[in-house]
């Protein structure tokens, strides 16, 4: 580890020696342009952009707004004398919408003047209008697509001409909206007033009943009213009628949507509400035992009597008895001649309890007495239109035939035949040349000093590179003219000295035990001998 850091060092510093002064100045110049930009890049990407969220607010407002941005930890800051708020700008459209769905503010409207500052000095009233009108329309179609369910949405806003005269009748903007809603996708009534709430905030003078928004399968979201219960049951019963026509439409759209393509179904329903509510108050009387029509007895009085002697007959009538009591079930007399008789009476009274059965039967305030279905299916090429098989058509046909068969009340309609059902359905096919089209342009993340930051960056670089290998270069062709020029030492060669005798043995010594290693251990072991 400490060889390698050495050897890296020292080629560091042989590297830096060996540049010339100009070479020196020219690498801290750039090494010190890098370090700026990459200061400056880094302080630009950290940096929070605070953008005006919403102004012309009160201060009541603007303090409710600040309670609700400090609880949801969202930095921000006050202007304007307390009438403007600002946040950061990458959460300006996400505060947009919740705090819309909440109802905040209940005055005041949101800020689009920082779409004019790219307006040039000399432009026009009209042009600033237009171009102002132009940013309102795109930022709320963009703050509209944070919305879940919503995949794209187009805007169009009616802006009222100026007052010139104090007495003229005040005008409302107005705006027609449609939305590129996910297919199957269903809003609820609390996501349907924040959209209302939202466009009505965002234009000025722009009241909620001057907005209408639809989908791209002509699906109209309409804003439930509070003040229903004031309006009468008209008001009720038409928005119940709405509401099943809208269920069976959209249970239909998505089905078919499913088989064919959501983008070449179109679905219309029509229905026929008995609003007739029904009360009924039923009294039965059923016996216990119906087969043999009998009530419980729960309880019996049985009276026995008998009597013989002489003289007259008993008198009296049989059977006769006080109106309070009840109905003799059996007398029998037995009667002998004039002088002698005798009978016998049997009174038997039985207490029979049957079920009373109190029915209060309250029937369903609407049913649907009939109902239409019509469906407008584009052919899958749509400049011919048989290249739709009319066993699809067919298909689709019955499919709607059971959905009428199954939501008519059969009470409150006549008699459903095959024939009647038929013609509550209507299957068209036909091109569509009024669909809504949607662009898929893709919009940069990044703002655009990134870029420049970037390119800059890429240009040092290549610099530094560039510098690199040229010093590189030159270095190795120093040390190639300095080989050139450097001339080899002369070594005079080493002689030989001759060989004496005692050298000659022990080459030859050397050489045995190389080659004949026995022979030399025996040749030893005789030497060690002798001595």
């Amino acid at each position: 580890m400490n060889e390698s850091y050495k050897k890296y060092t020292e080629q560091i510093k042989s590297f830096w020696t060996s540049r010339t002064k100009k070479q020196k100045t020219g690498m801290g110049i750039t090494l010190l342009v890098f370090v700026i930009f990459v200061s400056v890049a880094s302080f630009f990407a950290t940096r929070t952009t605070l953008v005006p969220l919403y102004s012309n607010l009160s201060p009541s407002e603007t303090g409710t707004i600040k309670e609700n941005l400090d609880g949801r930890g969202v930095p921000s800051e006050i202007s304007d004398g307390g009438t403007t708020i600002l946040v950061p700008k990458e959460q300006v459209d996400t505060l947009k919408v919740e705090l819309a769905a909440e109802g905040i503010p209940n005055s005041g409207s949101i800020d689009y003047s920082f779409f004019s500052q790219n307006a040039g000095f000399g432009m026009t009233d009209n042009e600033f209008n237009v171009l102002k009108l132009d940013a309102m329309q795109t930022e709320l179609a963009d703050l509209m697509k944070g919305i879940d369910g919503v995949q794209d949405a187009k805007v169009m806003i009616n802006l009222p001409k100026e007052q010139v005269f104090l007495n003229d009748d005040l005008q409302q903007a107005s705006a027609s909206i449609v939305l590129n809603t996910k297919p199957g996708f269903n809003f609820d009534p609390k996501q349907i007033k924040s959209l209302y709430h939202l466009v009505s905030k965002s234009v000025p003078d722009l009241p909620t009943e001057n907005i209408v928004i639809m989908n791209q399968f002509f699906e109209y979201f309409d804003l439930e009213s509070q003040n229903n219960s004031g309006s009468g049951n008209f008001a009720q019963q038409m928005n119940i009628k709405k509401e099943i026509e809208r269920d069976i439409q959209r249970q239909v759209q998505n089905m078919l949507g499913t088989l064919i393509g959501f983008n070449k179904v179109v679905v219309s329903v029509t229905t026929d509400i008995d609003f007739t509510q029904v009360n009924q108050e039923v009294n039965e009387v059923t016996p216990v035992d119906e087969e043999n029509i009998e009530g419980i007895a729960v309880s019996a009085h049985r009276i026995t009597e008998t009597f013989s002697g002489e003289g007259a007959n008993p008198g009296g009538t049989p059977g006769t008895q006080d109106g309070n009591e009840p109905t003799n079930s059996g007398v029998t007399y037995q009667s002998g001649s004039e002088s002698n008789g005798d009978y016998e009476r049997i009174e038997e009274t039985i207490n029979n309890e049957v079920n009373r059965i109190r029915k209060e039967i309250v029937e369903s305030p609407y049913k649907i007495r009939d109902l239409g279905v019509q469906v407008m299916v584009e052919p899958p090429n749509p400049e011919e239109v048989n290249s739709l098989p009319q066993d699809r058509v067919e298909d689709i046909r019955q499919i709607l035939s059971t959905i009428v068969r199954t939501s008519i009340d059969k009470d409150a309609a006549t008699e459903l035949t095959d024939e009647s059902i038929q013609d509550k359905v209507v299957v068209s096919v036909q091109p569509f040349n009024g669909k809504m089209e949607f662009s898929n342009e893709s919009k940069p993340v990044l703002p655009w000093w990134t870029y420049v930051v970037g390119a800059i960056l890429l240009v040092v670089i290549i610099l530094l590179i560039f510098f690199i290998l040229r010093s590189r270069k030159n270095k190795e062709v120093e040390e190639l003219v300095y080989e050139e020029k450097r001339e080899p030492a002369y070594i005079p060669d080493i002689e030989p000295k001759e060989d004496t005798e005692g050298s000659i043995r022990r080459k030859q010594l050397e050489r045995m035990a190389k080659e004949k290693p026995e022979e030399f251990a025996k040749l030893l072991r005789t030497w060690l001998a002798e001595d």
